[in-house]
């Protein structure tokens, strides 16, 4: 990451859940932020009357709202670019999900997060880390139980078209990280999940800080263990 100080971050997709608790935790850390909302995100825009926080309204499935985001944002320089973002539809089985319903999640959770790094990795400072929500649902070699069939390829589609973006911009000296916050308790992770936002977010911004100016793609948990592909 830049040494200027503060930090900059943007984070898409933070009104509720892992992207509020996100943001409000890298404004706590001193860092300065930017964070986007579809609608009107009242609790976001609550938690930036401190004035470390800025409010940008974005629909990430929309290429020409990125671009319009890239435009307002030109001559910003980012430490941190985070993409937050991801819907569930259900636990059918794949033979049972409508075509529609399909198109929907892969386009919200594996498509528009990587439109979204190629429209904004340009406000990216060199040494600047370019960061994905992901999860261990999206893990392959951990895909052992059943059931949430359509989440969980999303999420290996996404970990793979993060491959390839890693791939195509090798040298331009990004930090590229792929993260697994853990099961959460929030409106996609249901209530009986073990962890709040408030327990497993400080850990995630512990990691996304000791990566900075790490070469490569990594896929890490909030504990900055490797997770499997």
């Amino acid at each position: 990451m830049s040494t200027t100080s503060p930090r900059q971050a943007l984070v898409i997709g933070a009104s509720r859940g892992l992207g509020l608790v996100l943001v409000t935790e890298l404004a706590r850390r001193g860092w300065r932020v930017i964070a986007t909302t579809r609608e009107n995100g009242g609790e976001l825009r609550a938690a930036a009357s401190n004035g470390s926080l800025t409010v940008e309204t974005l629909e990430m499935t929309s290429p020409g709202e990125l671009a319009a985001l890239r435009e307002r944002l030109a001559g910003r320089r980012l430490d941190l670019l985070f993409v937050n973002a991801a819907i569930n539809r259900g636990n059918q089985p794949i033979h049972e999900v409508p075509d529609d319903t399909f198109a929907e999640v892969m386009i919200t959770n594996a498509l528009s997060p990587l439109r979204a790094l190629e429209a904004l990795r340009g406000l990216v400072a060199p040494g600047g880390t370019v960061a994905v929500m992901s999860s261990d649902q999206g893990s392959i070699s951990r895909n052992t139980e059943d059931g949430y069939e359509l989440y969980k390829a999303s999420k290996a589609a996404l970990n793979q078209l993060m491959r390839s973006y890693t791939t195509r911009h090798a040298d331009d000296g990004h930090t590229k990280l792929l993260i697994d916050p853990g099961h959460n308790k929030t409106e996609l992770g249901g209530p009986d999940a073990p962890l709040t936002p408030e327990e497993s977010i400080p850990a995630v911004v512990d990691v996304l800080e000791a990566q900075a100016g790490a070469p490569g793609l990594q896929f890490l948990d909030r504990t900055g263990e490797v997770v499997p592909w």
